[in-house]
């Protein structure tokens, strides 16, 4: 997997809540655990943008409820900065579906996304409304 080239801020935890911005399918979502996470033990882990998780469905389809599902973080409130000295904030939270392959499950995302994204996964980005 490629390196991100900013120095992502981990902003999120275990427990968030946060939106699903595709038409998967799935609303919100909660995050469960996180994908590639290496830390201390008895630590939880914290996830920013670019980080896989695993999520349970909180609100959606009634087909979708209570499923536990993989999503890839896009937008997130905290700042973060890259190697341009630029600080880059969004106005939510939020995350997309993707499968075992880290391809998306919606057919098109609501919303930009980040840059770091188009560079980890260039097919979630090929989707999105636009990249920031």
């Amino acid at each position: 997997m490629k390196g991100l080239s900013s120095k992502i801020t981990k902003a999120m935890t275990l427990g968030t809540v946060l939106p699903c911005s595709d038409n998967s399918g799935a609303k919100v979502l909660y995050i469960v655990g996180s994908l590639r996470y290496k830390g201390t033990r008895g630590r939880n882990p914290a996830v920013g943008v670019g980080d896989v998780i695993i999520a349970s469905v909180r609100k959606g389809k009634p087909d979708m409820i209570k499923k536990v599902v993989k999503a890839l973080i896009v937008r997130q409130k905290k700042e973060y900065r890259r190697a341009n000295g630029m600080r880059i904030t969004f106005e939510d939270n939020a995350a997309v579906l993707v499968n075992d392959d880290f391809l998306p499950v919606g057919t098109e995302i609501k919303g930009v996304v980040a840059r770091e994204i188009s560079e980890r996964f260039p097919k979630v980005a090929a989707i999105s409304a636009g990249v920031v």
